[in-house]
């Protein structure tokens, strides 16, 4: 029988992950989602005695001091401190209880600032991150080198996957921390609640900077479905990114449209070229994962929105906002 232990499974990854294996059904594997309720992972003792009460064989490592641009730039170094520390103690703690298996998640953004395109999973070390979130980016990346040195001194198969942009049911809407998204589906929300009595030719929706960025999004129950296959089926240390194909990029414009189309928006549209675009792409190879997973059919970027909304709606009490 496995045992998994999901760190951080509360939030939009391990929620994806708990509806995927409900929706699965009974398999040989019992599932434990912590949350931060169930333990400080910064702090050794209470991951100890997070791991001995569970008895995890194997580990998914979501928990991260997280947050959005702003938050990053004026805290770099808690965020290096404290996911120093969460993945330090999960990641030492799991080969002192013996565990098979863990799988970390990392992040597109911990790739060098100055890169060519696309990216793969071979440039994570290739120069300095962005500036604006240092801190994050070398405490995730450690985790790489951490997961190459467990291997070579006890042949551990620790290893980790580099998702794009996630989106998806229990996202963070809270605007200072939130991605673009969950920030579009919480403003859009709050505008056609507020203008109600507004005919909709006169509303107008705001999007922030040209729109003309390029991303890619993968919705968080895709996410999840490949997160578990890399924890039953791949067996290298080495990181994958698990990204949707270059092909199936959008704009920021189009995510705004995606968006309205789901809210049944009828209003203007209107980019605020005032507000920072960010960088223009971040384009990511998933050619490995493809070389091993041809087939894999990522869901439709317009039907993704729908459900996610419709979540957001069905949801709008609970949901964090």
């Amino acid at each position: 029988m496995k045992k998994v232990l999901v760190t951080g499974g509360t939030g939009l990854v391990g929620k994806a992950l708990e509806a995927f294996i409900k929706k699965e059904g009974p398999t040989d594997e019992e599932w434990y989602f912590a949350g931060s309720k169930d333990a400080d992972l910064t702090n050794l003792a209470a991951t100890q005695s997070l791991f001995a009460k569970e008895k995890p064989t194997h580990v998914i490592h979501l928990a991260a001091m997280v947050g959005g641009l702003f938050h990053n730039m004026n805290n770099n170094l808690d965020f290096l401190r404290n996911n120093l520390l969460i993945n330090d103690n999960v990641l030492q703690t799991a080969h002192e209880q013996g565990c098979t298996k863990v799988v970390s998640c990392l992040s597109t953004c911990i790739f060098p600032d100055k890169t060519t395109y696309p990216i793969d999973e071979t440039m994570v070390h290739n120069g300095p991150p962005h500036p604006s979130n240092y801190g994050y980016s070398y405490a995730k990346r450690l985790i790489d080198i951490q997961n190459h040195a467990y291997n070579d001194k006890y042949g551990r198969l620790y290893t980790s996957v580099i998702p794009c942009n996630i989106f998806g049911p229990h996202d963070n809407y809270k605007p200072e921390v939130s991605h673009v998204i969950p920030g579009m589906i919480n403003r859009m929300h709050k505008l056609i609640t507020e203008q109600a009595d507004t005919p909709e030719s006169e509303k107008v929706f705001t999007v922030f900077g040209s729109g003309k960025p390029l991303r890619q999004f993968i919705y968080s129950l895709d996410l999840a479905e490949l997160m578990i296959w890399v924890l039953r089926s791949y067996d290298s240390v080495e990181p994958i990114v698990l990204s949707v194909d270059e092909a199936q990029e959008v704009t920021i414009f189009e995510v705004a449209q995606a968006i309205a189309t789901a809210f049944e928006f009828k209003g203007k549209l209107v980019c605020d070229t005032s507000k920072a675009d960010g960088q223009y792409k971040k384009t990511a190879s998933n050619a490995k994962l493809r070389s091993l997973l041809p087939e894999y059919t990522f869901t439709d970027f317009e039907t993704a929105i729908k459900t996610s909304v419709e979540w957001y709606r069905s949801n709008y009490e609970q949901a964090r906002k």
